[in-house]
């Protein structure tokens, strides 16, 4: 796949980047090089390769999930700028009708 100067004008609104002609050539010839090395890879012959999430065969370490006693509502509230019964009182971010 070729990714050309559209392909890249079309990226740079989704990611709101402003770009100018020299970044947008730029951007052509860096992706361009990095779908090269990727088509690459699909040409590799895999298919007696396991599959592996971690190539370093990590995994993680968790702790038991124990259910401990919680803060009191009204000493969580002690410290709040404004509140309302038993709740944290904020700013509202959406407007919602």
């Amino acid at each position: 796949m070729k990714i050309t100067k559209e392909d890249v004008a079309r990226i740079s609104v989704l990611a709101r980047l402003e770009l100018d002609e020299d970044s947008q050539s730029q951007f052509v010839e860096q992706l361009s090089g990095i779908l090269k090395v990727i088509n690459a890879l699909d040409e590799l012959d895999t298919s007696g390769m396991n599959q592996t999430i971690s190539p370093a065969g990590l995994t993680n370490v968790l702790r038991e999930d124990i259910a401990l006693p919680s803060i009191a509502p009204e000493e969580a509230l002690s410290n709040a700028p404004d509140r309302e019964g038993a709740f944290f009182k904020v700013p509202r971010i959406l407007d919602v009708d």
